[in-house]
This record gives C-alpha cells, structure tokens and sequence, in this order.
C-alpha cells in the first residue's frame, strides 16, 4: 500500500525491513514517519483524524526538505522515494502485516490504554508495540496486551527528524530480544538509544516537566519575564535553549497534558500545571505550532521567536 502526493492509497511493493507502523499524524508522528523512510523503510501511519491525515504528507514534504537543508550527511533514500514510502489511513487495521509499531497518540491514559488493547489484537503475535509517551507507566500499556514482553517505550525528543538520541524504556516484562530490537532499529535509523527503567516521566520528563511548571510560576508571580527565564539557564547554565523555549517547542498542551499524567502517576501536587501554563492553552497559544506560547515566533510552525 502507498500514496502519492495527493493522497491516494495504492499497493507498492514493502521493502526488505518490512512495514513499520506509526499511529498518529501529529508532529512526533510525522517526524518519526520521516525517519523511518528516509533510512528506507516502507511506512503505515494511521490517525482517525481526518483532518491531521489532510496536511500530513505536506507536512513529510516540508520536513524532509527542511532535514536536507541542514543535515550534512546524504539521506539513505532520494526524497520521491521517501515520500512514497508512507501510507496514510484512519485504519488501525491496515497495521495487521506491521512487524513494529511506535505509538504518537495523544497523551492521555485512557486513550493509550485502548490503543493498546486495539493494537494486540490487530498486529501479528512477534510485532513489537513501541509507546512514546511521555509519561504513562511503560507496564501499565502492556498490561492490556497479551503480548508485554514486546512493549517498551521509545522516547523520541521533538524534533524526531534532528535528534540523535532517543530514551528507551524498558518494562518490568520488556524481553532482551525485543529491546535488542528496539535499538537495532535506532541504529538503522542512525539514532542511539539511551536505556532506563520503567517510571512515571521515566528520566527525561520527570525532570524537565516540574523545570517548565516551575519556570512557568516564575513568570506568574513575576519574578521575570520569559525571555529572562529562558535566558538565565542559556547563559548562566550554557543550555542550548531555555525552559520555556523548551515548552513552546514541545507544545504546551502537550506540556499540561504530560503534567496530568505525572499527577495522576505519582500522586505528587508539584505536577499540577500552574495558571499560567493552562492560561495559554486554554487561549490557544501552544508554543510554536500556533505561533505563539511563551514566546512569540514568526507564525504557526515557525521556529523564529520574536519577543513576547
């Protein structure tokens, strides 16, 4: 199965590395999507949006021309080959010959929960079920499977396409044979997999959720604005970008969602999004995909901040 340019869905030959799935056509779907075929593999995504499934191969497009344009070594496919590469469905059942899936769902427990439960029963019985979520529990997705040592986590870091490494979370259940398979795939896509145990935020997003709700109070209460925040931990600490810069990149909603689950996990109030992070997503403003978060930037999906 294949689709041109303009959509449509065809047969095409799968490549020798078999189909891999992607189940959302968010920005993180995308991206991985991308990654997957340009290291050669043949792709399904599936997203019940209608919408999403619209813009999505333009949004490949965009992406894979953007990855040429500074990337320094060759990609492993021309780009027309890439781009055919990816089938787009709101079928959850055209993932029944996947040997591989990787979850970009919304992150939101119950929604992951019944993903998986869904993909157990569609996928054939060797397929690896690969989440990315950001915070939920690796063991309590496998959990609705029948399968949970082929369940692990894999923690792709925004923009998917751009970064190297990637946090690989391994479930009380995870087997060796399926986590060897996880960072086989990495390594074929050119990535390396940090590995660590399972856990509510796991290393990552235990950290740097409580660093963006508290950097988000600051600016509530009005010790500084965002860009001195943001400013303080790039030339104080030398990070390559800011809490709050952090947070418009990764999406604020996505930001307050992630908060919910760690609350919801942990039990511990310290991740209950402060006012201030809820006022903007409530208002709309999610960072850099609306154009606008803590930080204003040229326009919807633009990277180019240009003050608050």
């Amino acid at each position: 199965m294949h689709q041109d340019e303009a959509g449509n869905t065809g047969t095409t030959h799968t490549s020798g590395k078999g189909v891999i799935g992607v189940v959302g056509a968010g920005t993180m779907g995308v991206g991985i999507a991308q990654c997957l075929a340009e290291a050669g593999h043949q792709v399904v995504a599936v997203d019940p949006e209608e919408s999403a499934l619209a813009t999505a191969p333009a949004r490949l497009r965009d992406g894979i021309r953007l990855a040429r344009m500074v990337r320094k070594a060759p990609a492993a496919v021309p780009m027309d080959r890439a781009l055919a590469a990816v089938a787009w469905t709101p079928r959850l059942e055209d993932l029944a010959g996947a040997r591989f899936v990787v979850d970009c769902a919304p992150e939101r427990i119950p929604l992951k929960e019944r993903l998986f439960r869904d993909l157990d029963q569609v996928c054939p019985p060797g397929a690896v079920l690969a989440t990315g979520t950001s915070a939920i529990p690796v063991e309590r997705l496998a959990a609705r499977t029948r399968r949970p040592e082929r369940v692990l986590g894999l923690h792709f870091m925004n923009p998917a396409p751009m970064k190297e490494a990637v946090e690989v979370v391994r479930g009380p259940r995870t087997s060796d044979a399926t986590l060897a398979a996880a960072l086989a795939l990495l390594a074929d896509l050119g990535k390396q997999g940090i590995v660590v145990a399972d856990g509510p935020g796991f290393v990552s997003n235990r950290v740097l959720m409580l660093t963006v709700n508290e950097a988000a109070t600051v600016v509530q209460q009005g010790t500084a604005d965002p860009a001195t925040v943001d400013r303080i931990f790039e030339q104080c600490f030398g990070h390559t970008m800011g809490p709050l810069a952090t947070g418009d990149l990764i999406g604020l909603d996505t930001i307050v969602d992630t908060l919910y689950v760690l609350l919801e996990c942990t039990g511990d109030e310290r991740f209950h999004p402060c006012e201030e992070l809820r006022r903007l997503v409530t208002a709309g403003h999610h960072g850099r995909k609306t154009g606008r978060g803590f930080h204003r930037y040229g326009g919807p999906r633009s990277g180019v901040p240009r003050g608050r």
